[in-house]
């Protein structure tokens, strides 16, 4: 996508729409949180396409690569389902990226959520779809989002995305303004693009970030891979979302991430810490693809177009 291009955003759902559900990376291990995570869509309004593969597994995977590149094509082809959502991340988009026919997903544009591994699908489908997608919730984390998450999500769905954001309890870790397209999610994933046809247009993007359950050389040598690569000295603003490591001393491990961020983001674009996105329950709807104001004086995110 070219960056003066204005993507297009997908039509909002409405009642009694259907959403298709696809697991293009890890296997579904949970069918009681899956059940939730229907129940809470099916309360809202919608219907569910579940495709009969769905909860196929082999290893750390659902399913063979083309089976999951069919499974996802089929649902986003289906011209009954109105929106694509992910029941689960793990790892595995990246390996089916290349078996997409994007010619034929570009006929059909309709909502696409997720997050995690879908850093991946998300950020290359929307680039090269010219299409507004969504870091949000997945059906097996719906039952664990706090009510201002889950409702940024059903919101997004009925095609009501907020136009600015002002979440509570951001910290500054640079000031100033900055706008430009938003890119972002997982750090692990955008990391692992670096180098590959699928990496993200880092020059004057809003970049957001999050990760879980990685120690902390790990984030710091994805940091540092970033910072090396060229790819933090392009951006125009950056937001730091929930970084989790299970131990409980999470604001202690956010600061030395924070840290290690101020050492290799050079420039003078605007930071913000604590953003409530990523693995857990708070996490807020962003639209990836579209263009973004972020300004740490009023402490917001703003998303002019939409």
């Amino acid at each position: 996508m070219k960056e003066t291009a204005d993507p297009q955003v997908p039509p909002g759902l409405e009642p009694g729409d259907t959403i298709g559900l696809v697991a293009p990376a890890g296997p579904i291990s949970d069918r009681t949180v899956f059940a939730e995570g229907v129940r809470i869509l099916e309360e809202a309004g919608y219907r569910l396409k579940i495709p009969p593969d769905l909860f196929r597994q082999e290893e750390y995977l659902a399913g063979p690569d083309r089976e999951r590149a069919r499974q996802f094509s089929e649902i986003w082809e289906d011209p009954e389902v109105k929106a694509v959502l992910a029941v689960r991340g793990g790892y595995g988009c990246l390996r089916v990226l290349p078996l997409l026919d994007q010619e034929k997903l570009a006929a059909q544009p309709k909502i696409l959520a997720g997050f995690s591994d879908l850093t991946v699908l998300l950020n290359e489908l929307g680039r090269k779809l010219e299409l507004v997608t969504w870091h949000a919730p997945m059906l097996n984390t719906l039952v664990r989002c706090d009510e201002t998450s889950l409702a940024s999500f059903l919101d997004l769905l009925a095609g009501r995305q907020a136009a600015a954001m002002h979440p509570a309890g951001l910290q500054v870790l640079r000031s100033g303004r900055g706008s430009g397209r938003l890119i972002g999610g997982n750090l692990a994933c955008l990391s692992h693009l670096v180098g590959t046809p699928y990496e993200p247009g880092w020059k004057n993007a809003i970049l957001f970030l999050e990760d879980t359950g990685e120690p902390l050389y790990r984030i710091d040598r994805m940091l540092t891979h970033l910072e090396q690569a060229g790819c933090l000295r392009q951006i125009a603003g950056l937001i730091l979302g929930t970084f989790t490591n299970g131990t409980g001393e999470e604001e202690a491990w956010a600061e030395l991430v924070w840290n290690r961020v101020l050492e290799v983001a050079e420039g003078d674009y605007p930071i913000l810490g604590n953003f409530p996105v990523g693995h857990g329950s708070r996490n807020l709807s962003l639209p990836i693809g579209a263009k973004a104001l972020l300004d740490t004086d009023s402490g917001s995110l703003s998303f002019p177009a939409l």
